[in-house]
């Protein structure tokens, strides 16, 4: 067996699964979902022309750029995790399919189900590809179909859990806007990290008002944050695809050494409360925003737009000087601020290293 595995290039280990593929599919989901939604932010509120029209319309639905962008986020996951897996072609192609199917039926789950489900049917096939004289119909059937059936079975549970965080935010948004604060920015900003959707998890649970300011402090926190503490291993690119793209890119190191998480956490825990008994932030744009954070600065707009819903419904008056201050301060400047600090501390206590942060 050891012997076929290894003939098959087939790797039962953590870091083949938990670091080589965790972080390519991270890099899959930027390269559509998060540049999708950039896309559409740009069109929407710049009003660039080649974001706003429909490029295609599909039963009805009229897509932009962007939403192609955004629905291809399933198979480009699962692309990714193939390419990691160094899958075949035939395997690598079929497991399109697979994420698609794993993506649509996790709902909140779905970057999950993807990353579990892919990894499954590439390993499966990779074992039976080139073994029979019709390979060419044998490695798509078994892997698509390896991949689509557990879809069909995992991906709601998978998806169901992550919604049992959900509803762990949800009681957390009826304490006291102390500890709401602290437990809503720390538990949206964990989910935004991982591979879940906090966008639909915020979006489930409408989590708007002040629960939804503290669920944008807590995505600010991790997003701005590994940005920031990562910027002498990754330069420019990486401060822009973790800034205004994901979190989720520092997975691999994440599963590494654990550590490298502290800052961005404990950002979260200061800033929530911050923005929830300090600056009073909501969100009363779209709940999806909450879960957003800074990608594509999609959750300063949901904001800005809930300013303007409020003035059109006669609620505020005007757009006042320290709006936009707590909004700098919650988004940026302090998840800059007090991670590269925080961290500061933590390497200097000897639980991160240089290059654990490297993407």
């Amino acid at each position: 067996m050891n012997e076929f595995l290894k003939r098959k290039d087939i790797e039962i280990s953590l870091k083949r699964y938990g670091i080589d593929a965790l972080g390519a599919m991270a890099q899959g989901l930027f390269c559509s979902l998060l540049i999708g939604t950039m896309m559409n932010t740009l069109g929407n509120y710049f009003g660039i022309e080649l974001f706003q029209m429909t490029i295609a319309t599909v039963q009805g639905i009229d897509y932009t750029l962007g939403d192609m962008a955004s629905t291809m986020s399933g198979p480009a996951m699962a692309g990714a995790i193939g390419y990691a897996l160094h899958c075949p072609p035939l395997v690598l192609f079929s497991l399109l399919t697979v994420g698609f199917a794993a993506n649509a039926l996790g709902g909140a789950g779905g970057p999950l189900s993807v990353f579990f489900i892919s990894i499954v049917a590439a390993e499966c096939g990779k074992a039976i590809s080139k073994e029979t004289k019709i390979d060419i119909l044998v490695t798509p059937f078994v892997t698509i179909c390896t991949g689509t059936l557990m879809a069909s079975f995992l991906a709601p549970v998978i998806g169901n859990a992550a919604m049992e965080l959900g509803n762990l935010i949800r009681v957390a948004t009826t304490l006291h806007p102390f500890l709401m604060g602290i437990l809503v920015s720390v538990l949206v900003g964990i989910t935004l990290t991982l591979p879940l959707s906090s966008a639909a998890i915020c979006a489930a649970l409408n989590l708007t008002g002040l629960a939804g300011g503290a669920a944008l402090a807590g995505c600010c926190a991790q997003m701005i944050g590994f940005a920031v503490i990562s910027f002498k291993e990754n330069g420019i690119g990486g401060l822009i695809s973790q800034g205004l793209g994901t979190s989720m890119l520092q997975m691999g190191n994440i599963i590494k050494n654990p550590k490298v998480w502290i800052a961005p956490i404990l950002t979260s825990a200061i800033t929530g409360t911050i923005a929830t008994c300090l600056f009073h932030l909501e969100m009363n744009g779209t709940a999806i925003s909450s879960g957003m954070g800074t990608c594509g600065l999609v959750g300063q707009i949901g904001v800005y737009t809930g300013w303007l819903n409020e003035m059109t419904a006669g609620t505020r008056i005007a757009i006042t000087s320290f709006d936009w201050f707590a909004l700098l301060m919650i988004s940026f400047i302090l998840p800059a601020l007090l991670s590269s600090i925080i961290h500061h501390f933590v390497k200097k206590a000897g639980w991160v290293k240089e290059g654990d942060l490297k993407i």
